[in-house]
């Protein structure tokens, strides 16, 4: 293992996931790191190794022959170590360790984790709240909950909820409609990240085409949430985004009418392993007050 000297782990780890996640932003974000730092890691790695790893094309960083022999044998590298580092840092049965997006975890999931603690003294929840995908083969997740198609590699999906959406705002903006049509008199509130577009209820709803005036756009759900609730604006929301609001009457819910967007809840764990007990009652649990949830838009 002598070579390894001469090359330092950083670059390697920058070299593996430039070219894994196929860019410098997306190598950054896993990494926790600047762009500008993932960039230089790679030059002096390539530097080190006498070799061009990429080629850096408009639409991204291209991996060169040599680079892409290199490439695989480093994912392999680094995907043994991950799982090494993993089998230190499991925890026991008592623990567990779920990975959820920061938006679910704040309006749906803390709201009923009392009941689960009931249900289950024996269980501590130890909660990691980020948008990253999260393979739980490789690192101390036990489970988590992603929105998205259920198409990603090297994980098992299992549907739990299929994403509909409806157009929320406050009371006092709910009194004056009517009909599906009123809708288009008042402001949107816009969530910038969102993975459709209002055109998905529009259609649903008769009204394929038709536009709002924006008022507001956020890179947040929760904020556009918060600024229906204010008065701000009308939001197209979700079931687990808007369930506390609507319950609370902080919003309403004008229309019955809900549309598919192609996208769900999915629970992730590990692929081709066993569930712990632990992570088998967390998802009957959730399965459980999901199903509450669901009967405030039946």
């Amino acid at each position: 293992m002598r070579n390894l000297n001469s090359v330092h782990l950083n670059g390697l780890r920058a070299l593996e996931a430039v070219g894994r996640l196929g860019s410098l932003q997306a190598a950054a974000e896993e990494l926790g790191v600047s762009i500008g730092a993932v960039s230089q890691q790679v030059i002096k790695a390539e530097a080190q190794l006498d070799h061009v790893i990429f080629e850096r094309r408009p639409k991204g960083m291209v991996a060169t022959e040599a680079g892409a022999r290199l490439l695989a044998g480093l994912t392999e590298g680094f995907n043994a170590l991950s799982q090494a580092v993993a089998t230190t840092q499991r925890r026991d049965d008592g623990i567990l360790t779920i990975s959820v997006a920061p938006v679910f975890a704040a309006r749906w999931l803390v709201y009923r984790l009392d009941r689960f603690a009931e249900r289950h003294p024996e269980i501590s929840l130890r909660m990691d709240a980020t948008t990253r995908l999260v393979n739980p083969a490789l690192c101390d997740v036990d489970i988590g909950i992603r929105v998205g198609s259920g198409q990603w590699p090297d994980v098992k999906a299992e549907l739990l909820l299929a994403q509909e959406v409806f157009p929320v705002c406050s009371p006092a903006m709910a009194a004056r409609l009517r009909e599906p049509a009123d809708i288009l008199s008042l402001p949107a509130v816009i969530d910038g990240r969102a993975m459709f577009t209002w055109e998905v209820w529009m259609r649903e709803a008769g009204l394929s085409g038709a536009t709002l005036e924006t008022r507001h756009v956020f890179n947040d759900a929760s904020l556009c949430l918060d600024a229906a609730i204010a008065g701000q604006g009308v939001m197209l929301a979700w079931q687990t985004l808007a369930d506390f609001a609507l319950q609370q009457g902080q919003l309403v819910a004008p229309f019955a009418i809900r549309a598919k967007t192609g996208f769900g809840h999915y629970f992730i764990t590990a692929e081709g392993s066993r569930e712990p007990k632990s992570v088998r009652d967390f998802k009957a649990w959730i399965r459980e007050e999901m199903a509450g949830t669901l009967k405030l838009f039946a």
